[in-house]
């Protein structure tokens, strides 16, 4: 699984220092739809490894990375390039509908 879940705010900074693309989950464990999402999340992944590194944020444990980024609905999946946002996606949505979003960008 080609998926990392962030812990700390110092972590975070590591992955998107290192990475010119960055594709982020915004979840929490009580949240049905992010549970629903979890395994297309994990897919597009698996497929997209060479394009981006795909990390999880537990929405409950990092409120302030949730609030930097103006989540107020999940899930929640962000695009950054080069430490911006490129776009967002909210709400659950089928494998072909985020891979699609994420071709476009």
């Amino acid at each position: 699984m080609n998926v990392e879940e962030i812990r700390s705010e110092q972590h975070f900074s590591d992955v998107i220092s290192s990475n010119n693309e960055v594709l982020i989950d915004f979840w929490a464990p009580w949240c049905g739809p992010c549970k629903a999402m979890t395994p297309i999340f994990e897919q597009v992944a698996d497929e997209q490894v060479s394009r981006v590194k795909a990390v999880k944020i537990n929405i409950d444990d990092m409120p302030a990375l949730a609030q930097k980024y103006g989540i107020r609905s999940i899930p929640s999946l962000v695009l950054l390039k080069d430490k911006l946002v490129a776009s967002e996606h909210v709400g659950a949505a089928p494998k072909l509908d985020v891979l699609n979003w994420l071709n476009e960008h």
